[in-house]
Parts: structure tokens; sequence; C-alpha cells
């Protein structure tokens, strides 16, 4: 499925020249090649999408394959990154309940200095002080709501702002800021998080505005053995 799935998801040489491109015709830089964004998978959607997630479709494939317009990733990582290096690195929680999230949220969250939670989230994580496990972060970072919606419950009861990697047939309700991309891909969730990892140091200015990650994005990536 995942094969026919990428298959279904590649673009053209004319559709990869206008990804470069603003919807004005202007050449823009990314934060990666349009290649480089494409090889991954980021942009591969589901077969279903979501009122909120429409704004983010670059196209609908003929076999019903929603296609996420990579410049629109591109830009929210960077507003994500913008907002997530205001709060203290301490402050920032990321957490996983999908297997091949789990090592993206733990290198995330070693290089900028947050906290990982992954795996199932026990009720009352971050509700409940009298639980050994309990965390008080001021943002959560959440790698897909679908997954991940105890600890969305839990945050929004007490106010923490949400930021989300969300594919196509994402239900955002509670989320406050949507980073639209395939979520489920073992590429393309090591290059998320890899470049927002990157963006947030950038905005703390941990690393020049142009720096790398001293990791590479292999590093991030959930080994099959793991």
């Amino acid at each position: 499925m995942a094969e026919k799935e990428e298959k279904e998801g590649e673009l053209t040489e004319a559709e990869k020249e206008e990804l470069r491109k603003s919807e004005k015709g202007a050449i823009i830089e990314l934060l990666v090649p349009v290649d480089t964004y494409l090889s991954a998978g980021v942009h591969i959607g589901t077969h279903s999408c979501t009122k909120n997630m429409e704004k983010f479709i670059y196209r609908v494939r003929p076999e019903g394959l929603y296609v996420l317009d990579v410049r629109k990733i591109d830009e929210r990582i960077r507003v994500a990154g913008r907002f997530l290096a205001r709060y203290e690195p301490q402050d920032v929680v990321a957490v996983a309940a999908r297997p091949y999230a789990y090592r993206p949220v733990q290198k995330f969250a070693e290089v900028i200095g947050g906290k990982a939670l992954v795996g199932r989230v026990i009720p009352g994580t971050f509700t409940n002080p009298y639980l050994s496990t309990y965390l008080e972060p001021k943002v959560l970072l959440v790698s897909d709501p679908r997954t991940d919606v105890q600890a969305i419950k839990e945050a929004s009861k007490v106010g923490i702002p949400i930021v989300a990697f969300a594919d196509t047939d994402a239900k955002v309700d509670f989320v406050d800021l949507i980073i639209p991309a395939n979520n489920k891909g073992r590429k393309s969730l090591a290059l998320l998080y890899w470049l927002l990892a990157r963006q947030v140091l950038r905005e703390r200015r941990v690393i020049p505005p142009d720096g790398d990650l001293a990791v590479q994005v292999n590093e991030f990536e959930m080994r099959l053995s793991e």
C-alpha cells in the first residue's frame, strides 16, 4: 500500500518546477530543495481530506490520493519553528503514539533541549500533579492528531497551545498551529522533525540563519529493527 501511494504521489517535472515558485511565479527558496521533500514523501497524503486540510492540498490524483503542497509545508515549518523558539527549551514537550515517530520525536527533543513523550500517554499526564509522570509543558508538539488524542485532550483542557503535524485526513479541532505533512512515513517524519529542530535553533540564534544541525537527517529516522 505504501509503495502504491508513493507511486501515485510522484510529480511530473512540470509540477516540480511549479513548486519552486510562488503562486505569483517568483522563484522561492525552500528550507531544502523540492526534490529532497519529494524523495522523503512529505507531500503524500491519504485518500480522504478533512475540511480544515483542504487549503494545504496541491493536487488530487485520478486515483483519489490527496497530494500536499510542499511550499505550504515549508512555510508552516518556518512558522512553527518561530513559534516554538519563543518558549524555554524545557517547556516544549513533543509526543508520539505512532512507533515510526518515536525516534524523530526523541531526537528532536534532544536537539532543542525539550522533552519527549513516546508511546501511550497516561491519563492525567498534563492534568494530575499527583502522578509521578506529571508534566507541565508550556507548548505541545504532536506527531499525529489521530493517534495522539489523549495528549491533545489533556493539553486543550489546561490551555496548552498545540502544534501538530497533520495529514490530509486529520481532525484538527483543538490544534492551534497545523503543519501539513505525511506524518506516517519513516523518511518523512525524520525530515520533518530534523527541519523543525533546525528551524527552532536558527530562530533561537543557536546556529546561524543558514546553519545546519550537527546531526544528519538519517539519525532522526526510526530503524525497522527498533
